[in-house]
């Protein structure tokens, strides 16, 4: 049993990868989430006591459920990240609506699954650190890209999320915040918009996850953290 379990969706690849393998690194045991199996075994194979994978779509309703079980098996739950997202580059005009709930559904609906139950199960045992992995596509008056209106109003929401539940959870100890990532170096980064050329890593934004949930970060909660490059 562990002093401090860590979930990380959206682990198998990118910037939830990285901040798996740095939670590890710092201690924490880690339940890592992701689609795709072959992703979560290459990483369980780096770290295999810290990392437990679990394949899974955080749009399943299910699967939350499923991740805070696993995580409570493992010990305390004290960190989740809300990391795990898609995007389907497409003109507006030809945005149908199956489009759009199937960004919606993982970018947001996954994100809130997994804020109300690692929400309720810190507020039952004192407190935790929610960490919601958003974008400054989300974020007013930064400069937008065409074909990404789905992705966009998901990340805002993310945002708008992240404040409402760290409003409620100053009662119980539950902090929750929100970084929002420009241009990462990722494979989601080359598939959204191929024309930038990132200079901040997956292990940039890790680190500063890993000042989010250490105790030197207490007093932030229901803040936005902007990060820019220079691509």
């Amino acid at each position: 049993m562990s002093d401090s379990v860590a979930v990380v969706t959206g682990a198998g690849r990118g910037i939830g990868r990285a901040v798996a393998l740095r939670l590890a690194a710092d201690g924490h045991a880690v339940v890592a989430a992701s689609r795709t199996a072959g992703d979560l075994e290459t990483l369980a194979a780096v770290a295999k006591d810290a990392i437990t994978p679990l394949t899974a779509d955080v749009a399943d309703g299910d699967t939350a459920r499923r991740l805070l079980a696993t995580a409570t098996a493992r010990g305390a739950l004290t960190i989740w990240v809300n990391n795990a997202a898609v995007v389907e580059p497409r003109p507006f005009a030809e945005l149908d609506p199956q489009s759009w709930d199937a960004v919606l559904d993982t970018n947001l609906r996954g994100v809130y699954l997994g804020c109300h139950a690692a929400f309720r199960a810190m507020s039952e045992r004192g407190g935790g650190v929610i960490v919601n992995i958003a974008s400054l596509s989300g974020v007013a008056n930064v400069e937008k890209f065409p074909g990404l209106t789905a992705y966009n109003v998901s990340k805002a929401g993310v945002i708008a999320l992240t404040e409402a539940v760290a409003l409620e959870g100053r009662a119980t100890g539950v902090r929750c915040v929100c970084l929002s990532p420009g241009a990462v170096d990722t494979e989601m980064l080359r598939r959204a918009a191929p024309h930038l050329r990132p200079t901040v890593t997956p292990e940039d934004v890790a680190e500063l996850v890993a000042f989010l949930v250490s105790p030197a970060a207490a007093p932030l909660s229901g803040v936005n953290i902007p990060i820019f490059s220079n691509a």
